[in-house]
C-alpha cells in the first residue's frame, strides 16, 4: 500500500464560481489529512467530456458538490452522464470512491435509482443525521455516534435506495449515505468536506438560490452547530480504505 505522502486523488469538480473552486479543494485535503498538490482537480465545466480511464491513474475518485448544476437537466449540462460513466467504470475497475452531495446524486442514477427535486421543504444547515443498523458493521461508521450532526444543503435528494447498495444514514427526507456491496464505493448527500465557517461562507455566496433573502440566510446561520464527526469520515476513508487497503474486497 503506498503511504499518506504518496497518495494521489482525483477530485471530479462541479463547480463554476472561482472561490468555491478554492475553497473546495482546500476543505478536501484538510479534512482527509492530505496536502493540495496530492489532488488532480477535473473540473467538469472546463472539461465536460473526458476518457474514464483517467481514474486509472490516481488511488481514490472524491465527487464533489454542485450549487450550479442538476443530475436531472442532462441536456443542460452534458457532463451529467460522462460523469455517471466515470462512477460505473470505478466500479468495474475497483477504484475507491467517495462521493459527496452531487455526487452522491451522480451514484443514484448511475446504479439505476430515482432522484428528485423539491423546492420548498429541503434540506438546509446543519442537521442530526440517523445511521441505521447496517452502519455498525461499516468500515467508516462504526465508530460515528448516532445521530451526528452534518452539513446539508440541496434541492435534489432520493429517497429510494439503488439496487446492489446498503444504507448507512438517512434522515426523515431522504437517504443521506450508501455503500455500493462489495465496493470501495461510499457516498453522503451531507457535505463532509464542510465545517460551520464553510458552510456560512457558501451559503451567503448562494444565498439567492437556497433562501428567501438576509433574514432567512441569518436564521439558517445562527442555528449552525460544528460537525467534527461528519468531517472525520474523509480522514478514515483515507486511513482505513486508501492507507490500510481494508474494504477493497
Amino acid at each position: 500500500m503506498p503511504e499518506r505522502h504518496q497518495l494521489r486523488i482525483l477530485l471530479l469538480q462541479i463547480r463554476d464560481e472561482a472561490l468555491t473552486r478554492q475553497e473546495e479543494l482546500d476543505s478536501f485535503a484538510r479534512f482527509s489529512g492530505l496536502e493540495n498538490s496530492q489532488f488532480t482537480i477535473l473540473n467538469l465545466f472546463d472539461t465536460p467530456e473526458f476518457d474514464p480511464a483517467v481514474v486509472l491513474d490516481y488511488d481514490a475518485l472524491y465527487v464533489g458538490g454542485s450549487s450550479e448544476a442538476s443530475v436531472l437537466e442532462p441536456d443542460h449540462y452534458p457532463f451529467v452522464i460522462p460523469a455517471q460513466h466515470l462512477l460505473n467504470y470505478c466500479l468495474e475497475h475497483a477504484v475507491p470512491v467517495f462521493a459527496s452531495c452531487f455526487g452522491h446524486q451522480l451514484a443514484v442514477k448511475a446504479l439505476g435509482g430515482h432522484v428528485f427535486r423539491d423546492d420548498h421543504e429541503f434540506e438546509m444547515g446543519t442537521l442530526p443525521i440517523s445511521l441505521t443498523a447496517a452502519a455498525s458493521d461499516d468500515l467508516l461508521f462504526h465508530d460515528t455516534p448516532n445521530p451526528f450532526m452534518a452539513v446539508s444543503v440541496h434541492r435534489e435528494r432520493a429517497t429510494e435506495l439503488p439496487k446492489g447498495c446498503v444504507l448507512l444514514a438517512e434522515t426523515g427526507a431522504c437517504i443521506h449515505s450508501f455503500r455500493v456491496k462489495g465496493k470501495p464505493f461510499w457516498t453522503t448527500q451531507f457535505h463532509p468536506e464542510v465545517s460551520k465557517s464553510i458552510l456560512i461562507s457558501r451559503l451567503t455566496i448562494f444565498k439567492d438560490k437556497y433562501t428567501d433573502g438576509d433574514g432567512h440566510l441569518q436564521q439558517v446561520l445562527d442555528s449552525a452547530v460544528e460537525t467534527p464527526e461528519s468531517n472525520n469520515l474523509l480522514k478514515k476513508f483515507v486511513d482505513r480504505v486508501l492507507l490500510a487497503g481494508e474494504g477493497l474486497n
